[in-house]
């Protein structure tokens, strides 16, 4: 129980958790005292290893720290998603002889294939978001060119530079591009998943 806790506790908490705590978490655990390199030098390493300062690693880095912090709500919407397939369609499928495979494939994807389509449609509108709060607490001068992001760059050159009419087209061209996304994800689940919003 206490390790069913903990992980949940791991999973879960890290999305109602603002990036600028959570980048600050990181930034702590990857720096030149923090967790890794003490573990790296119990392990007997004599050198100091900071992944926040390396562009080669710095995407993994943003990928999987973002992975990490959505799974647990992600995981949240699946669950109640597979709540709400009948278990007597399970049952009836294991009379038939259908085996574990077969159920998952014949069941429970297509139970959960409207779940799957509303998530990615609405995530479609976020593409180009790729995750400002995140970018902007996480990466440095070292990493700006693995790093920058659309919106980075807009943050840059309208507040910084104070180049507002570049900022505004540049920000105005990816709404209008998550918004073709947006509509072009919704027809296509229409036409191939018969599925609709409204």
């Amino acid at each position: 129980m206490k390790f069913k806790k903990t992980v949940q506790t791991i999973v879960y908490l890290p999305h109602f958790v603002s990036w600028v705590i959570l980048a600050n978490i990181i930034t702590n655990i990857l720096g030149a005292n923090g967790i890794f390199n003490t573990v790296r030098s119990a392990m007997g390493a004599t050198d100091t290893v900071l992944p926040m300062t390396m562009p080669s690693i710095f995407r993994q880095l943003l990928i999987g720290t973002d992975v990490w912090k959505e799974f647990g709500y992600n995981a949240v919407i699946y669950l109640a998603a597979l709540t709400g397939i009948s278990p007597s369609l399970y049952e009836a499928a294991a009379i038939d002889g259908a085996s574990r495979w077969k159920r998952v494939w014949h069941i429970t994807i297509p139970g959960l294939v409207p779940t799957i389509v509303l998530l990615t449609t609405l995530a479609m509108g976020n593409v180009l978001n790729a995750g400002f709060d995140q970018v902007f607490n996480m990466y440095n001068q070292l990493v700006i060119e693995t790093g920058d992001i659309i919106d980075t760059y807009v943050y840059r050159i309208g507040i910084t530079n104070m180049q507002f009419s570049l900022a505004t087209a540049a920000g105005l061209f990816k709404s209008v591009v998550s918004f073709v996304l947006v509509v072009t994800s919704y027809v296509c689940a229409y036409k191939f998943a018969d599925y609709k919003i409204f």
